[in-house]
């Protein structure tokens, strides 16, 4: 059994302990540590699978200490942690931190991001950010379900001070599209990208997508449930079948009954959502 090393950065040893409960494992080795110039320290004497970088001692930023283990282990996986913070969220995605998970940890997303960035082979390029101001985000995301794991967490980051139901209706609706986008409109193709913005306004939160293929058309979606007639709720799982498709379908119906409008364009390649707030 292979042990998966992983590096703890951050001057709170509270913090410290809650990590570790969150990520120990008979499979895992954890190492604490309290400041930037200890973690080097570890990272040159040894690679580390995973650095988990928090504030340091004396102040020392979990961004700056970023960069500097990029100059030691370039390829080392690095989820930034810190206060809720979009532009902090955006500038570690921006430096080339796998991930950034705010404080206090709470749910699963802490350990689900831990053994995505494990598991993880190629992913620096997953995500770019063409803009980012917190108030408007624009990524470029790759086709494949990692990156759309990816974008998910940094998208729950961005509306960490959104109250957690419309939070979580906002986020539920955005895995969903990605994933269509990724899988419908990009044929899981890495070489492909869904572009996506999320925009943020005094009242509403919206999102755009555009995916990279030929489109669809509603009349055509005979395998969705959001096209199944009123007398056959589930005739859609039974087309899945005969197609020889996965089980699902019922992303767009799902979508449109969390989020307050959902429009696609013409074409069938675009969606934008809008979610109101307060």
């Amino acid at each position: 059994m292979r042990l998966e090393r992983l590096l703890m950065v951050h001057e709170d040893p509270s913090v410290q302990e809650s990590l570790a409960r969150l990520l120990e494992r008979r499979d895992r080795r954890l190492k604490g540590v309290h400041d930037g110039a200890e973690a080097l320290e570890c990272l040159r004497a040894k690679p580390y699978d995973l650095v988990v970088a928090g504030e340091g001692r004396n102040g020392n930023d979990a961004i700056k200490l970023l960069r500097r283990l990029r100059a030691v282990r370039p390829d080392t996986k690095v989820i930034v942690t810190g206060e809720p913070s979009p532009a902090r969220a955006i500038n570690a995605i921006r430096d080339r931190a796998y991930g950034y998970l705010h404080l206090p940890f709470s749910g699963p997303h802490v350990p689900e991001m831990v053994q995505q960035a494990l598991d993880a082979a190629s992913w620096r390029d997953d995500i770019r950010v063409l803009s980012g101001r917190p108030e408007w985000v624009t990524l470029d995301v790759r086709c494949h379900l990692e990156a759309a794991e990816r974008a998910t967490h940094l998208a729950r980051e961005l509306m960490s001070d959104v109250e957690a139901a419309a939070c979580e209706d906002v986020i539920a609706t955005f895995r969903e599209l990605l994933l269509n986008g990724i899988e419908h409109g990009g044929g899981s193709d890495p070489r492909k990208r869904v572009r996506v913005s999320i925009v943020r306004a005094a009242q509403a939160l919206m999102v755009h997508m555009r995916d990279p293929g030929k489109g669809f058309s509603m009349d055509r979606l005979a395998h969705a449930a959001v096209c199944n007639p009123e007398d056959s709720p589930t005739r859609h799982v039974e087309i899945r079948e005969e197609r020889g498709q996965r089980p699902g379908g019922f992303g767009i119906l799902m979508a449109s009954q969390l989020v307050d409008q959902l429009l696609y364009n013409e074409r069938g390649n675009e969606v934008f959502f809008v979610k109101k707030l307060g």
